[in-house]
């Protein structure tokens, strides 16, 4: 494709930034309309696992993110209320052996941060702040986007990145009514030294129990916990990163469980809390000079911990389509073509999961130890995260 072209993108998180790096590094013109004032992710950790940081390397950004980040020395299962340890997968150097990449945990903020430098470094002008998308109009010539603030930007397509209540989907297909999904998460992110030694190891934690679990792991070289909590509730159904709940809500949650996960809740400097919503994956995304990606097309509960890893491998296949074929339309049809199944199955993959985490026989040691055998062994395992985790974006049929 002529590299003369514009590119708009709606909304500059971490799928659009990817997106727009990916684009910029191809030698398009990007604008990035973003609704925030200023740019900013949510305090909390992200997963990135071997294929994440292979897109990341394409980005040009592994490097500094691995340095700020954690490569956990192993990952393991615990029962919720003995502690009992499973090893999960191996996340030390056969991750490497094994896929070229390690698996890592990094913050969210370094995350974002270093996408929007690096789109930075190529063109200072390319981010539009307090520019909330609201709609489109196209034709053969190009793509308009109208801002609330009524103004127009035109450009020869538009991605729309703007999450799970994306105005450019809205405007393609329709309003989606979410589902509650019966599922409440609490998060936070502890500072290291203010939990007990043994709870400062390198090591990635998933608590398993009949109807929730507990997710921790360490962050920024060991200097942060990141926790995440999820319970079966129907009693709470809003869907925002922003609501702070009570250390005494939580703790009654998880009531019973081990000792480590109560110092977790009462070590948080805040807890947030949040509702589940589940969205049918889209099987289609675009029409015409206009595509979506990310949760904007393919929200996911995060029991896969690849939310934004898909964010970030679609900006990059984005990037080879655009710059492959010179038709813009063709170019975001093999955009869609070689992502939609790989998305929907992630999607499909995590919701599975959920049951699996939950799992009634966990109630008992004697009834998990059966159960993690069936579900969490080697070659099951091995079954669920293996297609994840070799895929490479450079080497992706479009």
């Amino acid at each position: 494709m002529s590299k003369s072209k514009k590119i708009l993108i709606a909304g500059g998180g971490i799928g659009g930034m990817s997106a727009a790096l990916a684009l910029l590094r191809r030698g398009f013109e990007v604008e990035v309309y973003e609704q925030a004032t200023e740019l900013g992710e949510v305090g909390a950790g992200v997963q990135i696992s071997p294929n994440g940081a292979r897109a990341l390397d394409e980005l040009g950004v592994y490097g500094r993110l691995h340095a700020a980040s954690c490569a956990p020395r192993r990952k393991e299962f615990r029962l919720w209320n003995t502690g009992k340890a499973w090893p999960m997968f191996d996340l030390g150097d056969s991750a490497i052996d094994k896929y070229g990449y390690p698996y890592l945990t990094i913050y969210r903020p370094d995350l974002l941060g270093a996408l929007v430098d690096g789109v930075c470094a190529i063109d200072p002008t390319a981010i539009r702040l307090n520019a909330t998308a609201t709609g489109f109009e196209q034709d053969e010539s190009g793509v308009r986007l109208t801002l609330a603030d009524g103004t127009v930007a035109t450009g020869d397509a538009l991605i729309g990145a703007d999450g799970v209540k994306s105005a450019i989907r809205r405007e393609m297909w329709g309003d989606e009514e979410p589902k509650f999904y019966g599922l409440v998460a609490w998060r936070s992110v502890i500072p290291m030294d203010h939990l007990p030694s043994h709870m400062q190891a390198m090591v990635g934690s998933t608590w398993i129990g009949p109807g929730g679990h507990m997710v921790n792991y360490p962050l920024r070289g060991g200097k942060l916990m990141n926790m995440i909590g999820t319970i079966e509730r129907d009693d709470w159904q809003v869907e925002s990163w922003r609501v702070e709940g009570s250390k005494e809500e939580c703790a009654q949650d998880f009531a019973g469980w081990h000792e480590d996960v109560q110092t977790l809740i009462q070590t948080a400097p805040s807890l947030m809390k949040w509702a589940f919503m589940e969205r049918t994956p889209r099987q289609t995304w675009g029409k015409g000079r206009v595509t979506l990606m990310g949760d904007a097309c393919h929200a996911t509960l995060p029991f896969l911990a690849q939310g934004a890893v898909m964010s970030i491998e679609d900006g990059v296949i984005l990037g080879r389509c655009l710059e492959t074929f010179d038709d813009v339309e063709t170019a975001l049809q093999r955009y869609e073509g070689a992502r939609v199944e790989r998305t929907t199955k992630m999607v499909q993959g995590a919701r599975e999961n959920t049951g699996r985490f939950h799992e009634k026989a966990l109630a008992t040691e004697e009834g998990a130890i059966a159960y993690m055998e069936s579900e969490w062994s080697r070659a099951p395992i091995t079954d669920r995260y293996d297609w994840l985790y070799r895929y490479d974006v450079m080497t992706a049929e479009i």
